[in-house]
């Protein structure tokens, strides 16, 4: 199969289900990069395997609309062919599409770790990761996101200090919750006390806005990786002087701390 066979039968396949959830949209090309356009504020780059840029490039492309107030993400071939469940539900999520719940309609509890991995494998772009605690947010019985964090870890710079990490948050598909992701914040930060609370935003679909707005701060950004796939498409940080398999990289991510 030819690139641009490869390029065609996935891009088709992005189409159809889009317009499956009636959301309309249109191809145009910037520069050398495939972009497709949905309304005036949100663009898709869409980056097939073969696509030969560097993360340089896609940040600067990123920065490009940036200024435009145009939110760009990077949708890669292998990430739509893999997880396109979870790829819509963020694209329909950035157009607001989604039923929306005030949080003070749902309660915060501990989760077994099975329960964690089987929302995060179905609700995250990314699956679901080791963690330490696993809390849930319950609209009655339904379970409608799920935040994981890692244990505490003593820092040295202040006696007594303790900091932690929010791997994972996810939102049931088809949903936004006003105020979730701040209640499940509250809820380990109450049970746990730690002095601060960590975390990460992918660059490809994210400048970490939503973080901002709960008052967390940007303190570093974090290079590019570099992975192979495997032959289910999925992501393996590539090793050193490794050179089999295709490879693919991101585009980063930014740290942001959020002190109690």
């Amino acid at each position: 199969m030819n690139n641009l066979t490869s390029d065609f039968n996935w891009h088709h396949q992005l189409l159809l289900a889009l317009a499956n959830h009636k959301i309309e949209c249109h191809f145009f090309w910037g520069e050398k990069f495939q972009l497709l356009q949905l309304n005036n504020e949100l663009i898709i780059h869409l980056v097939s395997l073969n696509n030969g840029g560097t993360a340089e490039d896609f940040i600067g492309l990123q920065k490009e609309y940036h200024k435009k107030n145009i939110k760009l993400v990077h949708l890669w071939e292998d990430i739509w062919l893999s997880r396109p469940d979870q790829v819509l539900a963020r694209i329909k999520s950035l157009l607001g599409r989604n039923i929306r719940i005030h949080g003070r309609k749902t309660k915060a509890f501990k989760i077994a770790k099975p329960v964690a991995d089987a929302f995060l494998t179905e609700n995250h772009l990314q699956g679901s990761v080791s963690s330490r605690y696993k809390i849930g947010l319950f609209e009655k019985e339904e379970l409608i996101a799920v935040a994981t964090f890692s244990a505490l870890r003593k820092m040295n710079h202040t006696e007594n200090y303790k900091s932690a990490e929010l791997i994972r948050f996810a939102v049931k598909s088809g949903y936004s919750i006003t105020g979730g992701l701040s209640k499940l914040i509250s809820f380990f930060a109450e049970t746990h006390k730690p002095n601060d609370l960590m975390t990460y935003a992918d660059r490809d679909w994210s400048a970490g806005e939503a973080y901002v707005k709960l008052g967390f701060t940007q303190t570093a950004v974090v290079e590019s990786h570099n992975y192979i796939l495997d032959e289910k498409l999925n992501r393996q940080l590539k090793k050193n002087n490794q050179s089999s398999g295709q490879e693919v990289f991101n585009t980063g991510s930014l740290k942001f701390i959020l002190k109690f």
